[in-house]
């Protein structure tokens, strides 16, 4: 039995000043990525974790919400300097426009990437996953709206010819909790051929996942010291931070 950590990341920007509970600096990503690197840590996509039954006893998995351009510009660079791969999940609604989901948080606006730009990005290093079509809560969506909301999807990734692994990461980590509909809709993203469903959860994975529509993130905010980083990686979120 493995324990397999899954971080979670959202905006990156230039400088400290720019931090806040979504956004980690360049700089502390890369000093968490040297860290990484410095232990031996080796990065997967989830295309190789389907098709492992044991994983190596110091693995991990990046993961980044939201195809913000941000993250093309700051995170992508260091990802190719380390040699790590990463997951990049596609609210498919807003490409090419902004992070309006977000437009009530006071925060500036965040572009997302194009379509060229989500084409242009290395598939050896960067692999694209569902962040759901309108980036709503799940919990809040009866099954038709769920059900639409994965026809969009499709038809975004046909009409722009992308390549999209069936990996999900639930918007707010949201998802229905209530028994029956909890079964419901794991049974319409297994309809809909999704392989994994990422809710966050804040503790590592044990792996082989116990349930492949209920997988933990943890998640690396901003204002993370390198220790509650490492921290993280080893026990998840403490109730100390």
């Amino acid at each position: 039995m493995s324990k397999l950590p899954i971080l979670m990341y959202h905006n990156v920007c230039q400088s400290d000043s720019g931090r806040n509970k979504l956004t980690v600096s360049v700089q502390d990503l890369e000093r968490q990525f040297q860290y990484l690197i410095d232990n031996k840590y080796k990065t997967f996509h989830f295309s190789e974790i389907e098709k492992m039954k044991t994983i190596p006893k110091k693995s991990i998995v990046l993961t980044f919400d939201d195809v913000t351009e941000n993250q093309l510009i700051y995170a992508l660079p260091l990802l190719e300097k380390f040699k790590l791969k990463a997951s990049f999940f596609i609210p498919f609604q807003y490409i090419g426009n902004t992070d309006l989901w977000n437009k009530n948080n006071g925060d500036l606006p965040q572009k997302i990437m194009t379509v060229e730009q989500l084409k242009q990005l290395p598939a050896d290093i960067i692999e694209l996953g569902y962040h759901s079509y309108a980036h709503n809560r799940y919990q809040a969506l009866s099954p038709s709206d769920i059900e639409t909301d994965f026809l969009k999807c499709e038809e975004e990734i046909r009409n722009h010819n992308l390549k999209v692994y069936p990996a999900l990461a639930y918007p707010y980590g949201n998802y229905p909790k209530e028994a029956i509909q909890k079964a419901n809709f794991k049974m319409l993203i297994s309809e809909n051929k999704m392989k994994f469903g990422l809710k966050i959860g804040n503790r590592p994975n044990v792996f082989p996942f116990k349930d492949n529509y209920e997988v933990k993130r943890i998640d690396i905010k901003g204002l993370d010291s390198l220790m509650v980083f490492r921290l993280k990686i080893k026990f998840g979120k403490l109730k100390l931070f």
